[in-house]
């Protein structure tokens, strides 16, 4: 398995990953606040991902960012990238839609190319193009917020889980690939939480 396993896109292919970088670039979170009145870039993290979005705004708005970032990864994956790929670059086409998708929600075209962290879009991506591979790290997920209280640490757990999931399920080895990228992505777009986490200064999404 290499690199060279993802057919690279041609002709109206690259409309596709075109609009999946315009889909995952719509900034739910930053809408919603603005909405409010306030700048979710001045508020708590400064992200305007899901996570700070509940934190600023609420658990409820913050869900519903969460969704509509999800549905970003989602959308372009499994409704767009299939009528735009032939029948031997359908898998590859889709992998890549799924990673424009998360590039728009990190890198927004319409925010100046700051953004949040990927992770919601790319769970929506995930679980587009397997959802055993979603459910097994949704489980560690889960594990990890009920049992440390980190969002940031069990996003990085879940998305390290998903390439090892991915290549033991025997998933084709574009979704391995794909899965591999979207975990390094992830911790690296986390550096500054990891970085907080071993100061003892990372939140925790609960208090005891």
């Amino acid at each position: 398995m290499n690199i060279a396993s993802l057919a690279l896109p041609s002709g109206s292919e690259w409309g596709a990953l075109v609009i999946a970088y315009l889909i995952g670039a719509i900034p739910f979170g930053y809408l919603f606040a603005r909405m409010k009145g306030v700048d979710i870039r001045a508020i708590g993290s400064g992200n305007i991902g899901a996570t700070n979005t509940g934190r600023a705004l609420g658990k409820p708005l913050g869900f519903l960012a969460f969704l509509l970032d999800f549905a970003k990864g989602y959308v372009p994956v499994f409704f767009i990238a299939p009528h735009f790929a032939g029948p031997s670059t359908a898998m590859s086409l889709m992998v890549l839609s799924g990673a424009a998708a998360v590039v728009g929600h990190c890198w927004p075209v319409y925010l100046g190319f700051k953004g949040g962290k990927g992770v919601a879009s790319g769970c929506g991506a995930v679980i587009a193009l397997d959802p055993s591979i979603f459910t097994v790290g949704g489980v560690v997920f889960v594990l990890m917020v009920l049992g440390v209280g980190y969002m940031s640490l069990a996003s990085i757990a879940m998305t390290v889980t998903f390439p090892i999931a991915a290549w033991y399920g025997g998933a084709e080895s574009e979704v391995v690939i794909g899965c591999a990228a979207f975990a390094v992505l992830v911790i690296w777009r986390h550096r500054s939480n990891l970085v907080r986490l071993f100061a003892g200064l990372e939140p925790r999404w609960h208090k005891k």
